[in-house]
């Protein structure tokens, strides 16, 4: 039952991801889904790769993509 709630909990965070317009919301969406996708791992028994998912997935890519946005200039339409 637990691995049915985190993929499609995965899932919806795929898809909001992919609709948002603001990118820093979209950059929380996708950290949230690489952990959701961590504990997933772990919970098939696979904590190796769980601990890759979570460091690089959710905190190194995380942290980059909000220094890149934050480096850029915002325009409004």
């Amino acid at each position: 039952m637990l691995q049915i709630i985190l993929l499609l909990l995965i899932l919806v965070l795929a898809i909001l991801s992919l609709e948002f317009k603001d990118l820093l919301s979209a950059i929380i969406s996708l950290a949230a889904f690489s952990f959701m996708l961590s504990l997933l791992f772990y919970y098939l028994h696979a904590p190796d790769v769980a601990i890759a998912e979570a460091a690089v997935g959710a905190g190194v890519t995380t942290i980059l993509f909000v220094l890149v946005i934050s480096r850029t200039k915002r325009r409004e339409r």
